[in-house]
This record gives C-alpha cells, sequence and structure tokens, in this order.
C-alpha cells in the first residue's frame, strides 16, 4: 500500500520534532496494510540501530525494533537463559496468524503499540512481567508494565509524539515457569482466546494473563495455586460482558467458555509441574 500523503520520511537520530501528522516507521507491516490519509511524514526508527536483544543478570531488553524473527531465534537458540521463557515466547512468536515473511519486517514494539486483543507480544509481555520504557519526542523517559499500558482494543497510554523505546522483562519473570494455551478458528489463525499460567518455584505464588478473547489483557495474580472453582470464580469477576471481544474469529460466549476451560488446563499442568 503506497501512503500517498506521504511528503517526507525523516531520520529520527538527529532529534525529533514532532508534529500534526507524524507517525513512527518500524517494521511498517501495519502501517503499508491500509490507507493513512491522516499521515503526512514518517520518523524513521530502524535507523537508530538499538540491538534487538540485550540479555543480562537482571533480564532482558528486547528493543521496540527487535523484529519476531530475531525474537525466535533468540527464543529458539541452544543452551540459552530462562528455558521456559524462551518456550513462552516461541510459542507466542508462532501465533502470530502471518507468513514468516511478516515475521521478519513486523516488529515486536509494533506489535504492543498496535494492542490489538489478539496481539500475541502483549500477551508473552504481561505474563512474564513486562515493563514498557516509553520514550518522549524530547528524550525523556518514563515506564509503565505492559498491562497498564494496553488500555482496550487498540488503545494505549501513548502520548502524542512518545514511542515505545524497548519493552524490559525482569529476571524476576524470566525465570518463571510457563504454560500456554491457545484456541483458534483454523491451525495457524488469529488468536480467538490465549491463557498463559505462571508459577514461581518454591513461593506457590502464580498469575494467570488472559487475552485474545478480551478488550485488554487481564493477569490475575494468586499467592497460591488457586481451586478449579477459585480460578473460575476469578474470572467471572474479572471479565464483564463488556469485556469479550466479538468479531469473526469467535462469539463473545464461545470466548468466554475458552477462558476458563483454557485456564483450568494450564491450572491443572501447573498442579503437575509441582
Amino acid at each position: 500500500m503506497d501512503l500517498v500523503t506521504v511528503r517526507a520520511v525523516c531520520d529520527a537520530r538527529g532529534g525529533v520534532r514532532w508534529e500534526a501528522g507524524d507517525a513512527w516507521l518500524a517494521g511498517g507491516t501495519w502501517l503499508f496494510s491500509a490507507p493513512r490519509p491522516g499521515i503526512s511524514r514518517l520518523w524513521d526508527l530502524e535507523r537508530m540501530g538499538w540491538r534487538p536483544l540485550v540479555a543480562g543478570a537482571g533480564g532482558l531488553e528486547i528493543a521496540a525494533t527487535c523484529t519476531v524473527a530475531e525474537l525466535l531465534a533468540f527464543a529458539e537458540g541452544p543452551d540459552g537463559p530462562w528455558p521456559g521463557a524462551r518456550a513462552l515466547m516461541a510459542g507466542c512468536c508462532r501465533a502470530f496468524s502471518s507468513s514468516f515473511k511478516v515475521w521478519n519486517s513486523a516488529t515486536v514494539g509494533g506489535n504492543v503499540c498496535l494492542a490489538l486483543p489478539a496481539a500475541p507480544m502483549v500477551s508473552m509481555a504481561v505474563a512474564l512481567g513486562g515493563v514498557c520504557v516509553l520514550r518522549a519526542a524530547d528524550g525523556r523517559e518514563r515506564r509503565l508494565p505492559v498491562d497498564e499500558f494496553v488500555t482496550g482494543a487498540g488503545r494505549t497510554r501513548l502520548e502524542p509524539g512518545e514511542m515505545l523505546r524497548c519493552l524490559w522483562l525482569p529476571a524476576e519473570g524470566l525465570a518463571r515457569r510457563t504454560v500456554m494455551r491457545r484456541v483458534s478458528l483454523r491451525p495457524g489463525g488469529h488468536s480467538a482466546a490465549l491463557v498463559i499460567a505462571t508459577s514461581a518455584a518454591g513461593s506457590g505464588r502464580c498469575a494467570f494473563t488472559l487475552t485474545a478473547a478480551t478488550a485488554r489483557p487481564v493477569r490475575l495474580p494468586f499467592d497460591r495455586l488457586p481451586t478449579s472453582a477459585g480460578l473460575r470464580t476469578a474470572i467471572e469477576r474479572a471479565v464483564g460482558p463488556r469485556m469479550i471481544v466479538e468479531d469473526a474469529h469467535g462469539s463473545p460466549a464461545w470466548r468466554r467458555h475458552l477462558l476458563a476451560h483454557l485456564a483450568e488446563e494450564a491450572r491443572r499442568a501447573l498442579m503437575v509441574e509441582d
């Protein structure tokens, strides 16, 4: 798709002077997928030269410009740290309803900022306790947990001219055991419901992250593994009727059923591991 209203593509390295009609350009897979008549200038983030992934003792930094393919290569690499978290990353990368060609262009940051209900990078980041590092056009930075950053379907707390610089995944979240359960109407298709359960070894603490079926991510923490009835009650209290997505990929009643069913499957998997 040609963006016929765009009159300039600017290098963001030289400083950004944000104006109405500006937009950030990273992978561009969504930006160029449909007409964007309100966009007149693009600020290119690919030239920033950010390292895609930086792992350290404190956790993992994933640059906003890191592609899905780069994250998948890290997740499936041999003998890497955090095997449970990396298995979850790989599963979420493969939850994209797109081809490997898109994986090599689409960015982790773009998927998070789109904030679509089925965005698998949002699911992964919330489940692992991820934090968004946000940078304004003037260089100031602030941090928000990913589950607070995404406020609804296609809605975030980004301010005008603000970008997602990176995702920070803390070592504590990366060290947790993980269980992922997902359903779509067809193999490799758009997620209808995606549930991730995590647990901290030795403490009993666990959490269930509900996405795809919900307009925004829902994270349910527990001090210890809940009973089946307790988990179902928590889901019913947290996910009201207006929270359930209704589109061509599944009816609200079916999606609500899937959330409870997949969460129970994940709970039982954690129980077996314990």
